[in-house]
């Protein structure tokens, strides 16, 4: 670990542990003899990413459940994103978040809105395939799709992202992901 790292002390879990440190390439935890650790900055976004990811798989679940409640995808997804709407509303109100200057706002590309429809899209998808498919292909394919438009974005530097080469590397990452996406559809057969 660098010493110009930022860390998170969370000396308030109570986490014991015969090793004291964790340094894999960018994922650094730091554990300490009173049973505390420290993470690097930038472990938390991971970590993050990671759990976001955990969670898409019981959003799946849950949206394909109340299919067969509500009806038709659409529906679904309407109602998930009304529900997302709501929590987002009170996250907001209750970190006293500020409205967005108007002038910010009208600065703003029109095609820069349009994420809540590529989400839209997104919901429905997995709504509609998964009862066929089930989640863990549905899923896979969604992954699989995420890294290769990924790879693609970022060595472009597409839509405002910061630009990094796709490398001979992470090409090979995005195909093992292809890989294992096909191992899951031959598993379904």
């Amino acid at each position: 670990m660098t010493s110009s790292a930022k860390y998170l002390d969370t000396k308030y879990l109570d986490i014991k542990a015969t090793c004291y440190n964790l340094d894999i390439k960018y994922l650094s935890i730091e554990i300490n003899k009173a049973g505390g650790f420290k993470v690097n900055a930038r472990t938390i976004y991971l970590l993050a990413a990671l759990a976001g990811g955990a969670i898409l798989p019981i959003q799946v679940a849950l949206n394909t459940l109340l299919r067969g409640y509500v009806g038709e995808p659409m529906q679904v997804t309407f109602i998930s994103y009304l529900a997302g709407t709501l929590a987002s509303l009170v996250i907001c109100v209750l970190a006293r978040y500020p409205l967005p200057a108007t002038t910010a706002l009208a600065q703003t590309s029109w095609w820069m809105w349009i994420g809540g429809c590529l989400g839209t899209l997104y919901v429905w998808s997995t709504i509609f395939a998964t009862p066929k498919i089930g989640a863990s292909l549905a899923l896979a394919l969604t992954i699989a799709g995420q890294m290769i438009a990924a790879l693609f974005l970022d060595h472009y530097g597409a839509i405002g992202l910061t630009k990094l080469e796709a490398s001979p590397t992470r090409i090979a990452g995005v195909v093992l992901v292809v890989l294992g996406v096909s191992l899951v559809a031959y598993a379904k057969r």
